[in-house]
């Protein structure tokens, strides 16, 4: 017999229908800049398809658009140093998805800000884990198809920058980073980091200025430069005690 789901779990459904359809729409935009940055139909969808994380695909397409194949490098470890982030949130997720070894590799895929998110935000576990579930397939599957159509758009309409879509990769970074930047030490890092890549950009390849921003952040977090122990603690190093067994 079909458990009858509580209110709290059909809110964390719904939760991951709305985060869901609003992250995927987005992604119509960098189906249209990455053709725009040289490559085409079929690798757009590969990308999307294999890599799905929003913040490293823009980031690989935005170096190679400003520094071609010559840039490959720096684009795949800029992309790299982004998606570092979601192995932080599968370990936060571990209880919630449970056991299984095709279900936590079907999960590997899934774990990402939008979905880490919704998860964590609920307060019992099988809630948590339909917050999860449908949030991940739900832009999963939208993203895809709006990769899918941007990437036709792009070859349709040609100069994305005439739409003003060429913005979108440094809109959607900054609507990432906006909401952390509440301790002194986040606003820190995001002053520092933007000063160097900003300094470095007319004398370095496309994407070092980038890693030389990586680096600064790096160097404050090791040593804690600028914390103190009064500054409110990132959502994600609270550990989350009320994950629990079922």
């Amino acid at each position: 017999m079909r458990q009858e789901r509580t209110s709290e779990e059909r809110a964390a459904a719904r939760s991951g229908w709305a985060v869901g359809i609003a992250t995927a729409v987005y992604g119509i935009s960098f189906g249209a800049l990455s053709t725009a940055s040289g490559l085409d139909v079929w690798q757009t969808c590969v990308l999307s398809l294999v890599m799905f994380s929003g913040g490293s695909q823009f980031a690989l397409i935005g170096v190679l658009a400003s520094g071609g194949a010559a840039a490959g490098g720096t684009a795949i470890i800029s992309a790299a140093l982004l998606g570092v982030r979601n192995s932080f949130y599968a370990l936060r997720l571990s209880r919630i998805i449970g056991p299984g070894f095709w279900r936590r590799s079907a999960a590997t895929q899934l774990t990402i800000d939008e979905s880490t998110a919704v998860a964590t935000a609920q307060t019992e576990p099988r809630a948590q884990r339909i917050g999860f579930w449908v949030t991940g397939l739900v832009v999963y599957v939208g993203w895809n198809i709006m990769t899918l159509a941007g990437a036709l758009l792009g070859d349709l309409i040609g100069d994305v920058k005439a739409y003003g879509l060429d913005a979108a990769a440094a809109a959607a970074f900054l609507g990432l980073l906006w909401p952390r930047l509440k301790a002194r030490q986040t606003q820190a890092v995001a002053v520092a980091g933007g000063f160097v890549a900003t300094l470095l950009t007319p004398f370095l390849t496309p994407g070092l200025p980038v890693l030389a921003a990586a680096v600064v952040a790096i160097v404050v977090g090791v040593f804690n430069l600028f914390g103190r122990r009064s500054d409110p603690p990132h959502p994600e190093a609270v550990p989350m005690e009320r994950e629990v067994e079922p």
